[in-house]
């Protein structure tokens, strides 16, 4: 695979983002993989959602910590979807779509890893974070599993490069914007692949495929037939 694609959030600028609705269209539009977002839910039920809170993404409000499940599948997330768990989500797509899951609450990293073990997702899923140290505990619990190391203005330190060896990572994903020659350089030095988030255009296709990224995260279904007809 030259450059892959992976829909973020499913595919959020045509369906509401972290619904099944979203992956599964994403899945029918040809793109590569899939990626999610996780939080634990009060009763410690791993759920699909980017923020901390209901407030944005569904008719609810608060923090999705201090709910639990049943309350939080009360929800409308958009369209009628209700807000899934990640277990739900391995279940509706198919068995070998790859999915990149990124931890937005550091507490979250040992439920996703016991999930990980228990349904021998080690070759299909990704564990994606900005924390550095969920990354590091997913690996001190399942040492094979393959983790991405995610960066915004970070990624211009001199201390980026090690902190992806440090957690294991050999792919970093990196806000396009804040992307150069110079970071690609450095982490191709190191054995570490870089892709980009988020591409939604051909000028940000130019970009990455110019910067030598392995891939990007998109919005957009169609950005698959996008590189396809650009390659």
């Amino acid at each position: 695979m030259s450059f892959f694609t992976i829909g973020h959030r499913g595919v959020m600028a045509a369906e509401p983002e972290n619904t099944l609705r979203s992956f599964l269209r994403a899945e029918r539009e040809g793109l590569d993989g899939i990626e999610l977002d996780l939080h634990l839910s009060r009763d410690g039920e791993l759920v699909v959602m980017h923020d901390e809170t209901l407030d944005r993404t569904t008719d609810g409000s608060g923090p999705i910590a201090e709910q639990e499940l049943a309350k939080l599948k009360e929800l409308d997330a958009g369209l009628g979807e209700r807000i899934p768990t990640f277990g739900e989500v391995l279940d509706a797509v198919g068995p070998t779509l790859p999915i990149q899951a990124e931890i937005k609450d550091v507490a979250a990293a040992r439920s996703l890893a016991k999930v990980l073990a228990d349904r021998d997702l080690l070759d299909r899923v990704s564990v994606l974070s900005f924390h550095d140290a969920a990354l590091i505990e997913v690996r001190s619990l399942l040492p094979q599993a393959r983790t991405v190391l995610v960066a915004g203005a970070s990624a211009h330190r001199d201390t980026f490069v090690g902190r992806a060896q440090q957690a294991g990572s050999t792919l970093v994903s990196v806000e396009l914007r804040q992307l150069n020659r110079a970071i690609v350089d450095r982490c191709g030095a190191a054995g570490i692949d870089v892709m980009a988030w988020t591409v939604n255009d051909e000028r940000d296709l130019a970009l990455a495929r110019a910067l030598g990224l392995v891939g990007c995260v998109t919005d957009q279904p169609g950005m698959k037939r996008l590189v396809e007809a650009t390659a």
